[in-house]
């Protein structure tokens, strides 16, 4: 196995790894496990795993690399991390939050963040508010912005009105 990132984000899982490395592969495109590693019998009195269970997952979103560590219950995820999905339009947006909240208790947070069934925060986002952030035309930041701030899900359509001052 050769990881050719220099950067690679590593997901502590309590021994969920595996099974949210499949799910994330199989919602994005370009995506795929790439080698599961599994604990041995040396260190189990440290690790407290059955030798033969998954240690961890390497595997590919959209090209991007990742690790997931079954670590144990001793830490969890927090919105102080969070992974963006950068949506070309709607019907992406509509498609990526209807998966993240599918299957298991979850929390739709506030502006486009949302909590999937293992506990990491993703942020979906359409690209054209990342521009209409990035306008000059400040009344239209802000009208858009405030808008923003009240959805859960973030509706492109509703942006851009508030944008253009609709």
């Amino acid at each position: 196995m050769q990881i050719t990132s220099k950067i690679v984000p590593c997901l502590w899982f309590d021994s969920q790894g595996e099974e949210a490395a499949r799910f994330y592969t199989e919602l994005f495109p370009d995506s795929r496990i790439t080698h599961i590693a599994r604990y041995p019998e040396a260190g189990k009195e440290v690790h407290g795993r059955q030798p033969g269970s998954v240690l961890t997952v390497s595997f590919e979103l959209a090209g991007q690399p990742f690790t997931a560590l079954n670590g144990g219950p001793h830490f969890k995820f927090n919105e102080a991390v969070s992974l963006q999905i950068m949506c070309d339009d709607q019907k992406e947006v509509d498609h990526y939050w209807n998966a993240l909240t599918a299957g298991g208790p979850v929390e739709a947070q506030q502006c486009g963040w949302v909590k999937d069934r293992y506990g990491l925060s993703w942020q979906v986002i359409p690209r054209a508010f990342l521009d209409m952030m990035a306008s000059k035309d400040t009344a239209a930041v802000e009208r858009a912005f405030a808008v923003m701030m009240n959805m859960k899900k973030l509706d492109l359509a509703a942006l851009q009105r508030a944008f253009n001052g609709q």
